[in-house]
């Protein structure tokens, strides 16, 4: 889960986000409304708190329920190990800044890109002076999990 308001969910799964309308209407049973379709889920406890098993049109999945802060800190460690070549996006977001151009050098603490996720502002910096390659996003695009966004010579 990205964001909550009420009982308007937005949800990644497998990198793509769902604007999703759920309302509890029995125990573990649940409505959802999805571009104007509306359905029932039910979900199951299964393997402890944080797996489920949802039963939905007739079929079955089994659901990993991944904490958002614990995986935005997993991958924005990750994404910074990997900074020596590439900035890639932690989790999905808006593009809100690219503060520099192709052929620019950067130096060692100054940010390249500003990501809006989560309502947060993210920034990603430098830990070494670089010249940037290519700049694969633009202000206003929305990118996914490990999508890169500045390519470094």
């Amino acid at each position: 889960m990205l964001s909550r308001n009420g009982n308007n969910y937005q949800v990644a799964i497998d990198n793509k986000v769902y604007e999703l309308d759920i309302i509890e209407v029995e125990q573990g049973v649940y409505s959802v409304l999805h571009d104007n379709r509306s359905f029932n889920v039910e979900l199951v406890e299964h393997r402890g708190s944080k797996s489920y098993i949802v039963n939905t049109f007739f079929s079955s999945f089994e659901v990993d329920i991944i904490d958002a802060e614990a995986k935005y800190q997993l991958n924005r460690r990750s994404a910074e190990a990997d900074e020596s070549n590439v900035i890639v996006s932690p989790m999905p977001g808006k593009v809100v800044k690219v503060l520099f151009n192709e052929g620019d050098e950067v130096k060692a603490g100054q940010t390249v890109v500003v990501v809006s996720a989560m309502k947060m502002d993210s920034e990603y910096k430098v830990k070494q002076d670089r010249v940037i390659k290519r700049i694969l996003v633009k202000e206003g695009d929305t990118v996914s999990s490990d999508q890169p966004m500045v390519i470094f010579e």
